[in-house]
């Protein structure tokens, strides 16, 4: 497991062990975090710009696939310093300058797993690991959306896919058909945020999933933190895709989002 920030690459390892899967993780430095120990057999550390040393760790455990599990944080990429912060070994600078086509999360991404796959490694979707996650059609919570808050959802989700397709974000913020905030580099509670700002409160948020999303990496994830971030800047209404969002801590979620009387719908 290659494990970046936030709460999927914990519960990913616990699922994995539950079935009796051992697990090698290769934590990101100042992205995972060491609490991943506890669930895996191994934990090794490389930083973000080292693909050569992550496929040489790979290797010298015999793994023959892989998963992606957890997020970076993509404004490093737009750092001024990130070649002396990051330091980027060799194999990291080929791919960067000499492969890569754009630098959209999509494509990056898709350029590690190349990278993997020429040394014999590859790279596997997690969620055949923890399906119980992911997020079944219907409204998940006792509130269920008003018609006026359905109205903006089916305005928006159009939307939020054109922006997905276009590599913008995957996050839209409406409040009487109007957009208030459209996701770019910040992140998911930062586009809450504004657009509730903006709105006022009693928002509706929606997120979605790309045009033939590659299931490897980069799968819309809501948890805790997102329906927190909800009840602080007042939005009402959360819409996600069925089938294509991980739910981190789904129950704990769930019983959050109903505690604050917040609708939560996958269609």
């Amino acid at each position: 497991m290659i494990a970046g920030n936030g709460r999927f690459p914990i519960l990913f390892a616990q699922s994995a062990k539950a079935k009796g899967i051992d697990v090698i993780a290769v934590g990101i430095e100042g992205e995972a975090s060491p609490e991943i120990e506890k669930y895996v057999k191994k934990l090794y550390w490389v930083g973000v710009a080292k693909i050569g040393k992550l496929i040489k760790t790979f290797k010298g455990e015999q793994i023959e696939n892989a998963v992606m599990a957890g997020g970076l944080t993509k404004s490093h990429i737009h750092s001024k310093l990130k070649h002396l912060k990051f330091r980027p070994d060799l194999r990291t600078i080929n791919m960067w300058y000499k492969k890569l086509r754009s630098k959209h999360d999509h494509s990056i991404l898709a350029a590690v797993a190349d990278e993997l796959a020429m040394d014999g490694i590859q790279l596997m979707s997690s969620i055949e690991y923890v399906k119980h996650l992911v997020a079944e059609k219907g409204c998940l919570t006792k509130k269920v959306p008003s018609e006026k808050e359905m109205a903006d959802i089916e305005f928006g989700w159009n939307i939020a896919k054109d922006i997905a397709r276009m590599e913008i974000g995957q996050c839209v913020v409406v409040k009487n058909k109007t957009v208030l905030a459209v996701e770019a580099i910040e992140g998911t509670n930062e586009t809450i945020k504004r657009g509730a700002t903006l709105g006022r409160g009693d928002v509706v948020v929606i997120k979605v999933s790309k045009k033939n999303q590659d299931l490897r990496f980069d799968l819309p994830t809501i948890g805790l933190e997102t329906i927190n971030y909800l009840k602080e800047t007042g939005a009402s209404t959360l819409a996600i895709e069925a089938g294509m969002t991980l739910i981190l801590d789904k129950e704990e979620v769930i019983n959050l989002a109903n505690r604050y009387k917040i609708s939560v719908i996958a269609l």
